[in-house]
């Protein structure tokens, strides 16, 4: 059966809008970096961009960016376990639209799997939402730029001024190219918070087929 569920209809729904909000406020009053609009549509466009590099159909490409405009709305219960609750609540809403079991079933199973402690890069969309979310490190992330408040996490997103994802020439992986400013964070940090987060990036990446790199500074570190 065809849905008529789309991207810009789940942006623009008004009860989305409200679990970003809400969701995003829960992790940041716990400290945590931004996970509002400008993530989980900085997500979708990474998705897009790999699924569509991948030659994916068009609609599932769209159900890529529909799980990634999802995927954090679980924060508003709770951080622990928020993909898990993420994807309950993407199956009530989703259902409430009558978008068919079948797509259903691959965005929830998308959202349900992009977090590293218990993520599972189970087919092309999950592996593109899991690379698309754990690359997106930006200083813009950071709510507030007083240095004295920084956790590690604070000064790492601070400290990369440009951060960008893209395929090299061959299509044969997926670079994550960043520029870090080192008297504010060094690379050895970014990798004691993000070691794992890489990993299940190059696990993802070789799930749809590509290696995954990574430089930094103009130089190959993965």
């Amino acid at each position: 059966m065809p849905s008529n569920v789309t991207y810009e209809y789940i942006k623009q729904n008004p009860d989305v809008m409200t679990y970003i909000r809400y969701a995003d406020a829960a992790v940041g009053a716990q400290g945590f970096t931004e996970h509002s609009f400008a993530h989980v549509e900085k997500v979708a466009a990474s998705v897009k961009m790999i699924m569509e590099g991948l030659g994916c159909p068009s609609r599932e490409v769209e159900l890529g960016m529909i799980a990634a405009y999802l995927h954090d709305i679980g924060n508003v219960i709770n951080r622990d376990d928020h993909a898990q609750s993420g994807a309950v609540m993407a199956f009530k809403l989703l259902s409430g639209m009558n978008m068919p079991a079948d797509e259903i079933c691959k965005v929830i199973a998308a959202i349900g799997n992009h977090d590293e402690a218990t993520a599972q890069p189970l087919n092309r969309m999950c592996s593109a939402l899991i690379i698309a979310d754990k690359t997106d490190v930006r200083r813009s992330r950071v709510r507030s730029s007083d240095e004295i408040t920084f956790d590690i996490h604070d000064r790492v997103n601070y400290a990369v001024t440009e951060s960008s994802l893209k395929f090299n020439e061959d299509k044969t992986a997926l670079v994550l190219d960043l520029t870090i400013d080192n008297e504010i964070s060094s690379v050895m940090e970014y990798f004691e918070i993000f070691m794992n987060r890489m990993l299940l990036c190059r696990r993802s990446a070789e799930r749809l087929g590509v290696s995954f790199r990574m430089t930094v500074n103009g130089s190959v570190v993965i």
